[in-house]
């Protein structure tokens, strides 16, 4: 199929982008063929499809990026991925020494870990999440702190300004935080984006970052850039997650434990 030479670069461009999404993988020459265009023009429209984060550049041609779906309200997710959820808080729990202060973001990742630090531990957790201080106030060895804010009702956590004037003053042994889509090329990606900013002074207060991500968040990319993969020090994850994902990550220089 030949595209009309009268399209813009962009209109050409839109073309190319539903072409790679159809096929999720193209080389240069299968551009060439489908749109009768030269190498070259091939070459500059997914770089420029790349560069705008609408695909993935690799050698000879381009992978389609994996979009995050819309994300459910949390009290609706609960139950997907929920053994892949336990078997990640258990872990994560396991990470989180006696005395210590951690950081507890909203989500359902994170309020299984929140479960599995039911015990003799003595910790002081700071959280925004709503469901993380029901599970935890009746826990008379953890000292909670709760973090006031804008209540997004669909996570049961706060955001905002008031919520980021009060990160401002706590400080943690570490931050663990869940996030709706990581990859190894775009980093670290919600679809809210009025909780990006929250996200982002959450990961400032501590030295030691964890991400829990079960199989579905990895290797997805969503609409609003949170922070790169450097911010993070631990994903844990499931098994399910791909080998080349956990590869990737692990090249730079991040730890992953897998479940």
């Amino acid at each position: 199929m030949s595209i009309n030479t009268t399209l813009s670069n962009v209109e050409r461009q839109e073309h190319v982008l539903r072409f790679v999404e159809q096929r999720q993988r193209v080389t240069v020459a299968d551009i060439c063929d489908q749109f009768g265009v030269s190498v070259a023009t091939a070459r500059r429209d997914l770089e420029a499809l790349a560069t705008d984060g609408n695909v993935r550049r690799v050698h000879g041609g381009a992978l389609a990026i994996r979009r995050a779906p819309p994300e459910l309200p949390a009290l609706q997710r609960a139950s997907e991925q929920a053994n892949e959820k336990r078997r990640i808080g258990q872990v994560t729990a396991a990470l989180v020494a006696d005395g210590e202060t951690v950081f507890l973001s909203s989500g359902t990742t994170t309020l299984e870990v929140a479960r599995s630090l039911r015990g003799q531990r003595r910790l002081t957790v700071i959280t925004n999440s709503l469901l993380v201080l029901n599970e935890l106030a009746d826990i008379p060895d953890i000292t909670l702190v709760g973090l006031g804010g804008l209540l997004r009702r669909s996570e049961m956590s706060f955001i905002g300004h008031v919520t980021e004037q009060a990160l401002a003053g706590v400080r943690a042994d570490k931050v663990i935080i869940g996030i709706r889509a990581i990859d190894a090329e775009h980093g670290l990606t919600n679809d809210f984006l009025p909780e990006t900013m929250t996200d982002r002074a959450i990961m400032q207060i501590a030295r030691e970052v964890i991400v829990v991500a079960d199989h579905s968040k990895c290797g997805r990319v969503s609409a609003a850039f949170v922070a790169p993969l450097n911010i993070m020090n631990t994903l844990v994850t499931d098994s399910g997650t791909a080998p080349e994902f956990v590869e990737a990550l692990t090249a730079q220089g991040i730890r992953v434990l897998v479940t």
